[in-house]
């Protein structure tokens, strides 16, 4: 069993249009509402791979049905700790270029209490899983040290894989995960540096490895993505697909990682297999995940390089 952790559900509204003009108005040629979440992407990518994905972490009183209807015609399992008020709203505008907007809500301040519920739910839940996924943003009232507290009750028979950046992501590497998977606009914002070249990028990578990850899976968006264990690299390039909306394709790649995990699978075939998932969301109009079929296509045509 995969667990995912979300302890910021979201409503995501996805609005395509030809040319996103600000201060004027815009007129939307198509648009699409998912309930989800980063953490809970992943378990719905895990579920259309055929793994067993089961989801926790905070769900709202108005709005919590919604999010159990989609994750329950996913095949996905969840146990959730409810707390008053509505899961946020967030909105992201795609233009005909792919360029993407985003404006996402603050939600609803979380106690102390409701906190400690999610960590309990871990470590019950996460005793039964192979890959426990912490994913995601904090809500309000949470500081970033909370996600070295999730990795912390994470059970040890479980793999740790954290999608997270900043502070978060440090303090979750303080508990040592198996895998941490950062894009590269995340891995600059993480280090406070730019990554000007192979060797930069290289550079970030390993010091997240001395902070405590083992595995980095380095997304890079179109040009494919880089894994690391420190002693090995590996570089995937992507296939030249139509991009209908990048929204889900780092959760995408988390799901097939984690499944990889399991399998004991070496790093070239977690890298693979990552970038076959975010290349096939990518692809896919109006969901947060990929279909079975497409990631199939596109990891039939994906190679892998030692660098």
């Amino acid at each position: 069993m995969i667990l995912t952790v979300c302890m910021s559900p979201c409503t995501d509204v996805t609005i395509e249009l030809d040319t996103f003009n600000t201060g004027r108005t815009n007129i939307a040629k198509r648009k699409s509402v998912s309930f989800g979440g980063k953490a809970l992407n992943v378990a719905i990518g895990v579920a259309r791979l055929g793994g067993d994905a089961f989801a926790t972490g905070l769900m709202y009183n108005e709005n919590g049905y919604l999010f159990e209807n989609a994750l329950d015609k996913e095949g996905v399992r969840f146990r959730f700790v409810w707390n008053k008020g509505r899961a946020r709203e967030n909105y992201k505008f795609i233009d005909r270029r792919a360029m993407l907007t985003e404006v996402n809500d603050v939600g609803v301040e979380v106690s102390r209490e409701k906190a400690d519920e999610v960590l309990g739910q871990v470590r019950m839940l996460s005793a039964q899983s192979e890959v426990t996924v912490l994913s995601g943003s904090l809500p309000r009232g949470l500081s970033p040290d909370y996600y070295g507290e999730l990795a912390k009750a994470v059970a040890p028979t479980s793999m740790k894989v954290v999608d997270a950046e900043g502070a978060r992501m440090f303090a979750g590497l303080n508990e040592s995960v198996d895998l941490v998977k950062p894009n590269i606009d995340e891995l600059e914002n993480t280090l406070g540096r730019r990554i000007l070249d192979k060797e930069d990028m290289l550079a970030g990578c390993y010091e997240l490895i001395d902070r405590g990850a083992k595995r980095v899976l380095l997304s890079l968006g179109k040009q494919g993505a880089v894994i690391t264990d420190g002693t090995r690299n590996y570089y995937c390039k992507s296939i030249n697909v139509a991009v209908n909306s990048t929204v889900g394709a780092g959760d995408g790649m988390v799901a097939a990682a984690s499944m990889q995990l399991i399998k004991g699978a070496p790093l070239s075939e977690i890298l693979r297999s990552g970038v076959a998932a975010g290349t096939a969301t990518v692809m896919t109009t109006g969901t947060v995940s990929f279909t079975k079929e497409k990631y199939n296509e596109v990891l039939a045509n994906l190679r892998v390089s030692e660098i």
